[in-house]
């Protein structure tokens, strides 16, 4: 009797990445309107100020240390200070974009999720931006600290921030340069499988040090960044352990096994003599 075949299991879905062209203008959109909304913040001088007086004070209060302690380690060389100043400027943005498509690419599983939060926590920032407009402390003739940008540079703010039109620079609570480094790390680290994926918290890390260091950020408000990105990774469910190799070759070779067809052995035939004992038994 010949004998038939029957697939041994389910196949495992193949992970299918979002249509390139939606991610695109979704990204492009969410920027947009973040931009838009940023400037919408501008113009509240002095209500940005007023509230950086109440923050210098509550990080006195909560006994942090003075913003003014690292900018005097980065002042010690000016090669140093302005290495500071360009990785604020230029890493920003495009370490974030290089995440995402990183992520579309070889780590699809983990793409809408990267996404989400970040989205998540961009419009969350707006909000509070436009409700909290705040001074940076180089504004804030309390702290006593350099303006690096302006001093050393590169900066991308005008020397008047009244008339900056390129970017709001009464929104520095909370700090997304912070809150996306921290989101960019902590997602390589759930994305990849190296025993050196900790190393990638050496970027939020730095990026507090910058943004403290030259005098554009206080350290609440990256601990601000940190709350609300905690808030997000609550709310966006984050992809399966096993997500990160499910795109490779590896998984895919173990899903094509699961479904080659297994030889099921023929039903034995029966012998006369069991045939004869198996009728006398019922009579």
């Amino acid at each position: 009797m010949t004998s038939r075949t029957e697939p041994e299991g389910e196949a495992a879905p193949a992970i299918r990445r979002p249509p390139l062209l939606r991610e695109l203008l979704l990204v492009a959109g969410l920027f947009l309107v973040y931009k838009f909304g940023r400037q919408l913040a501008n113009g509240h001088t002095d209500e940005a100020l007023r509230n950086a007086h109440h923050v210098w004070q509550w990080e006195r209060f909560l006994h942090l240390p003075g913003e003014g302690a690292v900018q005097a380690a980065l002042l010690h060389g000016e090669a140093l200070v302005r290495f500071a100043d360009t990785y604020y400027v230029a890493v920003h943005f495009p370490a974030t974009a290089a995440f995402l498509i990183w992520l579309y690419l070889r780590r699809p599983a983990h793409y809408p999720w990267a996404r989400r939060v970040l989205a998540l926590v961009t419009g969350a920032a707006l909000v509070l931006h436009l409700t909290f407009p705040l001074a940076p402390p180089r504004m804030l003739d309390t702290a006593g600290l350099v303006d690096t940008g302006q001093v050393y540079g590169p900066t991308i703010y005008g020397a008047v921030p009244e008339t900056d039109s390129m970017a709001n620079q009464f929104a520095a609570m909370p700090s997304l340069h912070f809150g996306w480094a921290l989101m960019v790390a902590l997602g390589l680290i759930a994305a990849t499988r190296s025993r050196w994926r900790p190393l990638w918290l050496l970027h939020p890390l730095l990026t507090l040090v910058v943004i403290v260091g030259t005098a554009n950020h206080y350290w609440l408000d990256a601990i601000a960044a940190a709350v609300l990105l905690g808030g997000a990774l609550a709310v966006v469910r984050a992809p399966s352990p096993g997500a990160a190799d499910s795109a490779s070759p590896s998984a895919s070779a173990s899903a094509s096994a699961a479904t080659e067809p297994v030889a099921v052995p023929a039903p034995r035939a029966v012998a006369a003599g069991d045939a004869s004992g198996l009728l006398g038994s019922r009579r």
